[in-house]
């Protein structure tokens, strides 16, 4: 077996006990609970999880998607984000390899991930997880200057000017959305959402989020509409996904231009 095949069971398995964690994130924080206290337990009844059910993935797959005490259904909800969270580990090893850029983008795609959860669940996008994933990539940014040979321009004054256009153009989206349909068109999360994506991927590639972002939500939007009879769509989770594509493709503006010019 070869290193970096060891390495990637290792990186993914990580990924997948860190999608545990954020489970418990997503689910807690926009509910004003405690992310340590109370200790993991069955919704339903209270039962205190065992560390034999709180093995991710497996846990699921023994307990077959019941409660041991209950036997309440256990929502696939918390098994596919564990195998999410590994999955992107494991990419993010693939693509960047062990270096400052596999770190923010692990980083990166963790605070998306928690935004995920807590939108679809909620339709909230916490600001105590954005400014935590902020505050971890402008410092991770710092380390890789000290580190590195990026200059301090590169490495943090532009990614933070990048962070506040992305902002004020969501913004200015959102101000004309609200004349034209006379009602909230996009929710202030996902306008500090595009800050955060902005930090990371760079003014153009944020604005590319969105429209990669409207061009999937639209659609699957509609069928929504239309089965569920929902008037509020979380964005949040089409932003993350079409960001996430981005950073693991290592797409850019000019790779874009030359594939659509060709």
């Amino acid at each position: 077996m070869s290193l970096q095949l060891i390495n990637g069971i290792f990186v993914f398995i990580i990924g997948t006990v860190f999608g545990s964690f954020y489970n418990v994130v997503g689910y807690r924080v926009p509910n004003n609970m405690s992310i340590s206290f109370p200790a993991s337990h069955c919704p339903n009844c209270n039962h205190k999880l065992k560390f034999y059910e709180l093995i991710p993935i497996f846990s699921y797959i023994f307990l077959r998607g019941k409660c041991f005490k209950c036997k309440e259904k256990i929502s696939l909800f918390y098994p596919f984000f564990e195998f999410l969270t590994g999955i992107s580990f494991l990419l993010s090893y693939i693509v960047f390899g062990f270096s400052f850029e596999f770190l923010i983008a692990i980083t990166f795609l963790s605070i998306l991930i928690i935004i995920t959860i807590s939108d679809l669940k909620y339709y909230i996008i916490p600001d105590e997880v954005l400014i935590v994933g902020i505050i971890l990539i402008i410092v991770e940014n710092i380390i890789r200057i000290i580190f590195s040979d990026i200059s301090i321009m590169d490495g943090l004054i532009f990614p933070l000017l990048s962070a506040l256009a992305s902002f004020l153009t969501l913004y200015l989206f959102k101000l004309f959305g609200d004349f034209v349909f006379k009602k909230e068109s996009l929710g202030g999360g996902d306008i500090k959402l595009l800050f955060f994506i902005g930090l990371v991927l760079g003014y153009d590639m944020s604005i590319v989020t969105i429209f990669i972002a409207s061009f999937i939500a639209l659609p699957l939007s509609v069928v929504t509409l239309i089965k569920e009879n929902k008037n509020v769509i979380p964005f949040g989770p089409y932003l993350s996904f079409s960001a996430a594509i981005i950073l693991l493709l290592k797409l850019n503006l000019n790779l874009l231009l030359s594939i659509f010019t060709a």
